[in-house]
């Protein structure tokens, strides 16, 4: 079933006092479903529908690509993907918003998804997706061991980047308002 159907499934009609059941289903049968124009995600068996990306969201998407896939191809250090692309981890899979796998990593891509952590994720902010991604997918990234985790608030116009440190915990290395 396309993940789009799954999706429609998700929140029938129902009475203003009924209890929503989320949709359940095996990462195979995610990944499976899937296609490139659904907005979902996957953790631990539900699948998680996502609001479409904002004008500013896809400005700020198009302009760390246009910068990153040039050094990263030039420099032949391995590949930049944007969502939708995703990142199949222990109990979740996710799609963000830019990942970078390493040339010693790129073993986990397969033609739809990559297959473990990233050594880079990049997420941009939106209002409903800070909980998410400051919260849920900052702890989950710190546990898959990704090196790197970049969080872009065009709101509060800051980017923070975080690298594993001891103890296999985010730290944060760099915060800047200037845009440098």
């Amino acid at each position: 079933m396309p993940v789009n159907e799954a999706v429609a499934g998700l929140a029938p009609p129902r009475e203003a006092d009924e209890a929503e059941t989320p949709r359940m289903m095996s990462a195979e049968e995610f990944l499976a479903s899937g296609d490139e124009d659904t907005l979902a995600e996957w953790k631990e068996g539900e699948v998680i529908t996502m609001s479409p990306a904002s004008d500013t969201h896809q400005d700020i998407v198009r302009f760390l690509i246009s910068i990153l896939s040039p050094y990263v191809e030039s420099s032949g250090a391995g590949i930049v993907r944007p969502a939708p692309f995703a990142m199949r981890l222990e109990k979740s899979i996710r799609e963000p918003d830019i990942l970078y796998v390493a040339n010693e990593h790129l073993d986990r891509l397969t033609p739809t998804y990559l297959n473990g952590a990233a050594d880079l994720v990049m997420e941009i902010i939106l209002p409903e997706s800070v909980g998410r991604d400051r919260g849920e997918k900052f702890y989950e990234y710190e546990a898959a061991g990704i090196p790197e985790y970049w969080l872009i608030d065009p709101q509060r116009e800051v980017l923070e980047a975080y690298v594993l440190g001891e103890r296999d915990r985010y730290r944060l290395s760099f915060m800047d308002h200037e845009g440098e």
